[in-house]
Order: structure tokens, then C-alpha cells, then sequence
């Protein structure tokens, strides 16, 4: 009997470490983000500011989501954003551009983080950067960010927003920035 349960126990053993052994060679599962790197507040900071902008910032005209109004974020630039009531606390007509840039913490690289916006790049050119082209950040947006150099991914000439919302509980406040494509009607 014990001779049996010891044959038994070795062999489940070996099993599981099997199992174990495999799985190690599979790549890990991305989380549903916009972005690749870990971007969460835990990390990063806090995704709240103090709202302040670039002062050759541009208000928006006529936005679709006028400063106090309220639309749900399509967005998922964080944990517990995207289906969120967003309340628009500033409206700005710019390029907002996804770049890929490595934190000036050491921390891993960021790809595809959105968005910085036209304003937030040191000595920016009037004229939009494109794909391809490096800049240095002056945001900071994320632990890290500011003064990091980057690569523009993509840009897109829109209406930026500032908003308020509330995520996995967290209260966050002028959060810089969401598109308006990120948004939808409540």
C-alpha cells in the first residue's frame, strides 16, 4: 500500500511540475489596454492633475461635449475607465499624438501611450509631427513622463478633453486627455 501511494505521489509529482514547465514557455495574456507597459496609478502615479494647460492651448469652438456636460468613455487608458460617466471639465482643439517612449524613472518602456498633445512637446514646431519623428515630452501625465523622449506613433488632429470620472473607485480629476472619439453620448 505505501509502495503504491508513493509511486503514485511521484508520479503525480511529475506531473504537475509538467504542467509547471510548459507553461513557461507560453506568453502572458495582455491586459484589454489602448497601451502596452504597465500604466496603472499604483505604478505611475496618480492619473489626477492640477488642470492646468499650455497657455497657446486652444478652447474649442463648438465642442461635441461642451465643459460641463457628461458622456461614458470608450476610452481604456486605465483600469475601470472605459464605460465610465466622464463629467468634461476643459475642451481643446489639437494634435494628439500616441507615443512610445521610455519612463526617465528606468522604468520598462511605454508603447502607444495616449495622448500627449501638440503643446506638451518641448520646442514644438507649428506644423503636426508625424509617425516616426522623435520629441521630448514636457507632460507629465505618468510618473516618469516628463522629459522623456518619444516617438510619435500616430496623431490625429481633434478635440482633446479634460475630464472628471471615477475608476475601480479612485476619484480622478482633469485627467489629460481623452478624443473625441473616445467618447459616446450617456
Amino acid at each position: 500500500m505505501r509502495k503504491r501511494l508513493l509511486i503514485t505521489s511521484t508520479a503525480l509529482a511529475f506531473s504537475l511540475a509538467g504542467c509547471g514547465a510548459d507553461s513557461d514557455n507560453l506568453e502572458p495574456e495582455q491586459p484589454a489596454h489602448e497601451e502596452t507597459g504597465n500604466h496603472d496609478s499604483e505604478h505611475h502615479g496618480n492619473h489626477s492633475s492640477a488642470g492646468e494647460v499650455p497657455d497657446d492651448l486652444k478652447e474649442a469652438d463648438n465642442p461635441s461635449y461642451p465643459v460641463g456636460s457628461k458622456a461614458t468613455m470608450e476610452a481604456n487608458h486605465m483600469p475601470g475607465m472605459k464605460g465610465t460617466e466622464a463629467t468634461i471639465v476643459g475642451a481643446y482643439t489639437t494634435t494628439a499624438y500616441a507615443v512610445s517612449y521610455t519612463p526617465t524613472t528606468g522604468e520598462a518602456p511605454v508603447e502607444n501611450h495616449k495622448w500627449v498633445i501638440h503643446e506638451e512637446l518641448e520646442g514644438y514646431k507649428e506644423e503636426a509631427y508625424a509617425p516616426g519623428d522623435t520629441v521630448v515630452i514636457n507632460a507629465d501625465h505618468m510618473e516618469g513622463m516628463d522629459g522623456a523622449e518619444a516617438v510619435i506613433d500616430s496623431s490625429e488632429q481633434t478635440t482633446v478633453y479634460m475630464v472628471d470620472f471615477e475608476a475601480d473607485g479612485e476619484r480622478v480629476q482633469n485627467h489629460k486627455w481623452v478624443t473625441e472619439e473616445e467618447l459616446r453620448s450617456p
